[in-house]
């Protein structure tokens, strides 16, 4: 049975001004994603991997080459009807907890944010229990909804991220370095709830890493990136 592809990039490249030039961050780089799949994209410091990731969620604008997502090419100007589709489908959990979450809002706002920015309930109710059940599936408890990040655990705050992610029922999850900024004691445990999340909710993953060791106990295919290139 032919496995079937989520997300494709064909000879991307992302540049960026320097000086009266550009530099060319990602070069003709081509890869498939397949549903249900971990896929890695492992590379050093400054290698261009977070560059693609942040294409991909289109935080970066692309200069050449194409991104598709379930056959329709997304970095491109959209319908405002694709636009919604591709942000609610495509989310990311960022490398470090403690800069990715807002310090002046709780948990049930972190949370929340994407719901209401999506219409995705019809009652406050229907919110709130979407918000204790996205953090019950990461661990965390509903008394938690009221607190702010700074008074959780780094691990605890990639558990709220993970929730916030996978509030608004994505399809692809990019994940950047999302252990990295951990301690290693708890990297394994933040590992094995994105796999059984994977499994539970038939999630397929593009996992950015540095390291490894760490991408051939998740993965299912590696792509190495060295200075852009694949």
């Amino acid at each position: 049975m032919e496995r079937e592809v989520l997300l494709s990039i064909r000879d991307l490249e992302v540049s960026f001004p320097k000086g009266r030039g550009r530099f060319v961050a990602v070069k003709g780089a081509s890869f498939d994603i397949y549903k249900g799949e971990t896929f890695a994209l492992v590379g050093e410091s400054g290698s261009g991997k977070t560059t693609i990731g942040r294409a991909i969620i289109r935080i970066n604008p692309t200069s050449k080459g194409t991104i598709s997502f379930e056959g329709k090419v997304i970095n491109q100007r959209l319908s405002a009807e694709d636009d919604r589709a591709v942000i609610k489908n495509i989310q990311m959990i960022f490398q470090d907890p403690a800069t990715s979450l807002n310090e002046r809002a709780t948990i049930d706002y972190i949370v929340s944010e994407g719901l209401i920015n999506f219409k995705m309930f019809k009652t406050n109710d229907e919110r709130r229990k979407k918000v204790v059940d996205a953090l019950a599936e990461v661990g965390l408890l509903p008394e938690h909804v009221t607190r702010y990040p700074h008074e959780f655990s780094g691990g605890q705050r990639q558990r709220i991220g993970i929730a916030r992610a996978m509030v608004m029922e994505p399809k692809l999850i990019v994940a950047d370095e999302p252990i990295s900024a951990l301690d290693v004691s708890i990297r394994a445990q933040v590992l094995n709830l994105m796999k059984n999340l994977q499994e539970e909710k038939d999630l397929t993953y593009l996992f950015i890493a540095h390291d490894l060791s760490v991408v051939r106990f998740i993965s299912d295919r590696i792509a190495v990136i060295h200075l852009g290139r694949i």
